[in-house]
């Protein structure tokens, strides 16, 4: 995707993406290097940190 005549064709298709959806993006290449064990070391952090409950209550 190196070709700047497609990246802009495609850009002004689909709108410029949010700086979300681009860190989103840079996390899942991120994930993809990593070795099939890392990548389950990550998911059962991720699903740890999703299950407990805020520490802090003012994230709440």
């Amino acid at each position: 995707m190196k070709n700047p005549t497609y990246v802009a064709e495609l850009q002004k298709k689909l709108g410029a993406p949010s700086s979300e959806t681009m860190e989103s993006l840079r996390l899942l290449k991120a994930f993809l290097r990593l070795a099939p064990d890392q990548r389950c070391e990550v998911i059962e952090l991720v699903e740890r940190l999703a299950a407990e409950p805020p520490s802090d209550p003012s994230l709440s």
